[in-house]
């Protein structure tokens, strides 16, 4: 009887320790880029990263940018940030979530008719690694089915997983629902809207970072990211960047050595 009571805690125990609560979690952050040096993430998610191929930044010898919007509510700037990027031929990315299609319908199109990415950013927000493997699947289903309903945007390919927090297994989990991980290398803190500190900080904050290749986040709250895309996107134009897409940056990763036509 004290062996099966034994074999019972054991079994108890090993089931406990693989459940979801118990993997090991990630917050995602980087050193941060400075005078034109790429953000690094460091040698254990450097390699572990391109296992999911999940990607931060692009080719780091190349003067380009890939703009990328976390879209979790609406705050009346998302407009005035599509109204920027078309005077620029800029391409973005927007993560949406559930609730910002619910209530932002008509940006959302918006997004798709002038030949943006929609991504997915989950349905509810939630710290996914707390959660099993059929509610990520059901976070991401129902963000896409939303999308292609509103925009007739067939599949869709990019994850920005919520609240930065990852591991081996949502990664995997995502990808074998036919998505990409994008993380970035250039951020600030601008999604706190009661904090704003003006248009000029947030200029300041995105060129003291910038470096070839890389993935700039902004949050679409965020009154001094409207106000100051313009004169980023200009200042960046005159270092000789240009702006792409994330489309570009998957074909460029998983074909390297392509031939030109």
């Amino acid at each position: 009887m004290k062996k099966k009571v034994i074999l019972s805690a054991l079994i108890c125990l090993i089931c406990s320790l693989a459940s979801p609560a118990f993997a090991e979690s990630y917050n995602w952050g980087f050193n941060k880029g400075k005078n034109g040096t790429p953000a690094d993430a460091g040698e254990k998610l450097n390699e572990m990263l391109p296992e999911y191929e999940a990607i931060y930044k692009g080719d780091t010898r190349k003067k380009v940018v890939y703009l990328t919007f976390d879209n979790g509510y609406e705050n009346g700037y998302t407009a005035q940030i599509l109204d920027v990027l078309k005077k620029h031929g800029a391409p973005g990315a927007f993560f949406v979530t559930g609730h910002y299609l619910k209530t932002a319908p008509e940006l959302v199109v918006r997004m798709a008719n002038e030949g943006h990415i929609v991504g997915n950013h989950s349905w509810n927000h939630p710290d996914m690694t707390s959660v099993t493997d059929d509610v990520i699947r059901t976070e991401l289903e129902r963000v896409k089915e939303a999308t292609e309903k509103l925009t007739g945007q067939k599949g869709m390919n990019y994850l920005r997983p919520p609240r930065g927090v990852f591991n081996e297994r949502t990664m995997r989990v995502a990808k074998k629902e036919g998505y990409y991980h994008i993380f970035w290398s250039l951020a600030y803190k601008d999604w706190i809207v009661d904090q704003q500190k003006g248009a000029a900080f947030a200029h300041d904050e995105v060129l003291k970072q910038i470096h070839p290749g890389a993935i700039l986040l902004l949050h679409t709250v965020s009154k001094d990211n409207a106000e100051a895309l313009d004169s980023i996107l200009t200042d960046l134009e005159k270092q000789g960047y240009t702006f792409s897409s994330l489309d570009a940056l998957m074909i460029e990763k998983q074909l390297p050595n392509r031939m030109l036509y």
